[in-house]
């Protein structure tokens, strides 16, 4: 049978597991956004079990200004990599953290 993938959970505070999550990826976000970041502070998350773990993450980057990331979590089983999948940028802290 087919492994089903699951929806996106309900927005949650981030946490020091988050913020350390998001430091981790601060310069492959930095690259794609093609700027640098002063601020790099995680403030909401949102997560999706696939076949391994998708984080949405709402990160504060100075001023008004947020971006957002998605990151993906391999398996322990597959390695339990971490890679920067997607960014959003031009977010503001009211817009919500969804599927990207």
């Amino acid at each position: 049978m087919p492994m089903m993938c699951g929806g996106l959970g309900e927005p949650q505070p981030a946490d020091e597991k988050i913020q350390k999550l998001a430091d981790s990826l601060k310069g492959a976000a930095e690259e794609k956004a093609g700027k640098t970041f002063d601020v790099f502070v995680a403030k909401t998350y949102a997560t999706q079990v696939v076949s391994g773990t998708n984080y949405f993450i709402k990160v504060h980057v100075g001023g008004e200004d947020h971006i957002h990331l998605r990151v993906y979590e391999k398996l322990q089983c597959n390695g339990g990599e971490i890679s920067l999948h997607g960014i959003q940028q031009s977010k503001s802290h009211a817009d919500p953290v969804e599927y990207f």
